[in-house]
């Protein structure tokens, strides 16, 4: 199968009809005819049902169709991206988060790039913190920011802030008065909002092991993939949620944050990177290590102003 079958595949499909494609085309309908059916011949199944004016996409088609258009779609961004890498390749940075400091962080990180008039290229993966050590090994991302744990080689870490847990609940609820720390045990008999375990999993078994560690197991009554919908939940009074600080600094139109009291080893933020120094082409070395270290020096900044929004919270 190569790609030019998918595309004579989708125009037929978009048009409904192998002589209007053969024309877009610029491809003589009997030739156009015989790849479709050599098409079907490699698939395995009927694509079309031929009609007497045109032709329908029959159900495997219809899922063909949503495939194939996928692959190109990819196929050209694949190509962009290479040209576009080839063109300016000594710009180009690639950086993993972690979701949760997506909103907090990086719109920071960038602002201060722009003001230094630092025309840096930055690609950015949301990526767990194990992925991204592994993405960091694989020389697929240059800088990271994650959540460490136990056995994080200190070779990746280049600074760390403490980002303790806090609690989300709705405006009015009693937890929500304000006071000291709040012991999460206090919230054993709470609704709980979750993260999906599929989508966050990192951060779902992360909040698990603090209910586990505070004496309860958490009465998850419903669940989202994005930070900024379990506070929608909560603000809609559904329950409550365990978040970091570095996203309770954003705030939430009614939701009020409770800091927790500890339980375990101190919840941080790292920012991980490797090889920024020795970059894969010498040719680009002087130029590229100007660049890892003003965005190492802008990440590194960006992070301690976040520490002390932390504080302040």
């Amino acid at each position: 199968m190569e790609l030019r079958h998918l595309r004579y595949f989708v125009s037929v499909a978009e048009l409904g009809s192998v002589s209007r494609a053969s024309e877009k085309l610029f491809v003589a309908q009997p030739a156009l005819s015989a790849q479709i059916r050599q098409l079907e011949d490699e698939v395995g199944v009927p694509l079309f049902v031929r009609l007497p004016r045109g032709v329908r996409l029959t159900a495997a088609g219809e899922s063909f169709l949503e495939d194939a258009r996928i692959i190109l779609s990819r196929t050209l961004q694949a190509s962009r991206r290479a040209r576009s890498r080839e063109q300016d390749q000594q710009q180009v940075f690639r950086m993993g988060l972690v979701p949760s400091v997506t909103q907090g962080w990086l719109p920071a990180v960038l602002a201060r790039l722009r003001e230094e008039g630092l025309a840096l290229r930055i690609e950015v993966r949301e990526l767990i913190t194990s992925r991204q050590l592994q993405a960091l090994r694989d020389n697929e991302i240059e800088i990271g920011l994650g959540r460490p744990g136990p056995g994080l080689d200190e070779r990746f870490v280049i600074s760390v802030i403490d980002d303790p847990y806090c609690l989300a609940v709705p405006i009015g609820h009693p937890l929500a008065l304000a006071g000291q720390t709040l012991a999460l045990a206090e919230a054993a008999n709470e609704h709980f909002v979750g993260f999906s375990r599929y989508q966050v999993a990192d951060f779902f078994d992360r909040t698990a092991a603090l209910c586990l560690a505070a004496g309860f197991s958490p009465d998850v009554r419903h669940e989202a993939g994005q930070f900024l919908n379990v506070l929608a939940l909560v603000a809609c009074g559904l329950g409550v949620a365990i978040v970091p600080a570095s996203f309770a600094v954003l705030g939430a139109e009614g939701v009020v944050f409770r800091r927790l009291e500890p339980l375990g080893p101190p919840s941080q933020l790292a920012l991980l990177g490797r090889g920024l120094d020795e970059p894969q082409d010498p040719a680009l070395e002087p130029l590229r290590l100007t660049q890892a270290t003003s965005l190492t020096r802008i990440c590194q900044a960006e992070l301690a102003s976040l520490a002390s929004r932390i504080q302040a919270l």
